[in-house]
């Protein structure tokens, strides 16, 4: 709550709690732009069931832009020519993306 209350002090659009089993349906439903987890469990079980293949993990928190495919490594089809790289894809637009943004 104290990081909440500090981006709304700072007048950014932030709402939270928001409990888990609800916050998926609510940004589908364009509620929301963002979800922020708190832990693993929390997000990337609903995350991964309505977008593996496109969706894109955020580290935030850390100095540097972090950010990997919603499936991780897919090591277990690496290299049977099974695997979908839209979500690498998208994790390295929306990084790059990120970096020019920092240099503003």
């Amino acid at each position: 709550m104290p990081a909440i209350q500090l981006a709304q002090k700072e007048g950014h659009k932030v709402y939270g709690p928001v409990p888990a089993d609800t916050v998926f349906h609510r940004t589908l439903q364009g509620e929301f732009d963002l979800i922020v987890a708190m832990y693993h469990d929390q997000a990337l079980s609903a995350f991964k069931t309505i977008a593996f293949n496109e969706g894109v993990n955020i580290t935030v928190g850390i100095p540097i832009i972090r950010t990997s495919p919603d499936h991780g490594t897919a090591f277990a089809i690496a290299g049977s020519g099974k695997a979908n790289p839209e979500s690498m894809i998208q994790s390295v637009i929306l990084a790059a993306n990120m970096a020019i943004n920092r240099q503003i």
